[in-house]
């Protein structure tokens, strides 16, 4: 039996949900056994560096160990789901699904979707690329229902929301995790619609985290999304940490924040109120009213490089720097490599950033999209650089953005105001050219160790 057949394969189900039971039962005494269970378990070859890594961390007892273990201090109902949904429904069987499908089309396949409920939102962030699309759009609860149905037929059981704040439509949300059940869905968020009720409706339907944006502390935070924000997002933690629910922080850096969240007391703040994860992302000059000028140098950005690293081996929070860390990945994750992005108006986008499609989810089928020509040229093109800290095709490989709309007659997604590639890519032609020395050098020094 191949790996694909044995993931697939109902004892091979079985067999991982016994062995998250039996981790259940005494975390901290059984998890040393776990990797052995596993091993027997899934096939050879099968998620074997992520393997490796767990049960490194595991004999060595350090801070992700101790991430695993505040895992097991959540509502029980809540982690279950959460494993259940994440390792075997999205990671394992879907994996094998997304495969297959893979082998079979020739396109790409994402392990997860983003998608815009609404582009309405209750702030007016300084840089926010979503703030471009304007007010007014929304998909409608069936839409999306059948987004996430064509999903799950190519192996898709992770959704992802970004906005617009799509807790503006609370209660579609809950109700889309209770018609999905078997999906996880994660929701970028400011957090400040986070109140006692939301948390536990969290807790009744299991498969809903959120990822709250905080730009640093209080002076930083506010200063880009306004006065008394970071006071309601150290509230809506609080509730979070108080209902023993998972969420996690997404952050973006720039020339203004990078220090204050890359600081050890940033770190230690987060992991105070609560967090399982954190997520970086670097500033994108996306849309014609950005500010080039928050775009971090290449000596600040390599500052976040290291810091990120240095504290990923020494803090207990799961921390993912998606613009430092390609390596992980192979190069970039977008046209549905890994994941995709849907706006408000149904455009279908290669990622959140590129706001150019040639589709619209309203006029064909998922799987039409992903074959469509700017998905192709992702998949075709895929990775943009050999050297994986310059992985965009944007940000620091901007002629070849050009090259790809301009090929496959993508048009801008933007219906506020909509932007050339050509300006948009101009943006990033000096930051490439200033980045790219840094980056070589970074990246000659990573293969070394």
């Amino acid at each position: 039996m191949n790996i694909l057949s044995a993931v697939k394969n109902t004892a091979f189900s079985a067999a991982v949900t016994a062995t998250l039971n039996y981790l259940e039962q005494d975390p901290e005494q059984n998890i040393p056994k776990a990797m052995g269970l596993m091993d027997k378990v899934l096939p050879d070859g099968w998620y074997e560096g992520q393997r490796a890594a767990f049960r490194k961390a595991i004999e060595e007892k350090g801070n992700w160990y101790q991430l695993l273990l505040k895992a097991y201090q959540l509502d029980t109902g809540v982690r279950k789901t959460f494993f259940q949904n994440f390792i075997i429904n999205a990671s394992l069987k879907g994996g094998a699904l997304q495969e297959e499908i893979r082998q079979r089309e020739g396109c790409n396949i994402p392990w997860a979707i983003l998608l815009d409920p609404t582009s309405a939102c209750n702030l007016h962030c300084t840089g926010c690329w979503a703030a471009e699309y304007g007010h007014k759009l929304n998909l409608s609860l069936e839409t999306i229902d059948s987004i996430v149905r064509q999903g799950k037929e190519l192996g898709t059981y992770m959704y992802i929301y970004t906005g617009g704040e799509p807790m503006v439509r609370k209660k579609d949300l809950i109700t889309l995790c209770e018609m999905h059940p078997d999906c996880e869905f994660l929701s970028f968020t400011n957090g400040t619609l986070i109140d006692e009720e939301f948390c536990r409706e969290m807790l009744r339907v299991k498969n809903f985290v959120p990822a709250i944006s905080l730009e640093g502390f209080e002076q930083a935070n506010d200063g880009r999304r306004g006065q008394g924000v970071y006071e309601k997002v150290q509230n809506a933690m609080r509730l979070l940490k108080e209902h023993k629910l998972p969420f996690g922080i997404s952050t973006c850096y720039t020339s203004a924040n990078y220090e204050d969240i890359s600081s050890e007391a940033f770190f230690d703040m987060m992991i105070e109120a609560g967090a399982m994860f954190v997520w970086f992302f670097h500033y994108m000059p996306v849309g014609n009213e950005a500010v080039p000028a928050l775009l971090p140098s290449p000596e600040q950005r390599k500052a976040v490089y290291e810091r990120v690293r240095h504290f990923r081996e020494t803090k207990p929070i799961f921390s993912m720097d998606f613009q430092n860390d390609a390596e992980y990945v192979g190069g970039c994750i977008a046209g549905g490599r890994n994941y995709l992005h849907i706006n408000a108006a149904g455009d279908v986008e290669p990622c959140v950033f590129i706001h150019y499609s040639n589709v619209n989810i309203h006029d064909c089928s998922l799987l039409d999209a992903l074959k469509s020509p700017l998905f192709m040229a992702y998949h075709d093109g895929q990775p943009f650089n050999e050297n994986m800290l310059r992985p965009c095709p944007m940000l620091e490989n901007p002629e070849i953005l050009r090259d790809m709309v301009k090929r496959t007659g993508a048009k801008s997604t933007d219906l506020q105001s909509p932007e050339s590639v050509d300006h948009l890519c101009e943006k990033c032609d000096s930051y490439a050219a200033c980045w790219q020395g840094m980056a070589d050098t970074l990246w000659q020094n990573s293969k070394e160790k």
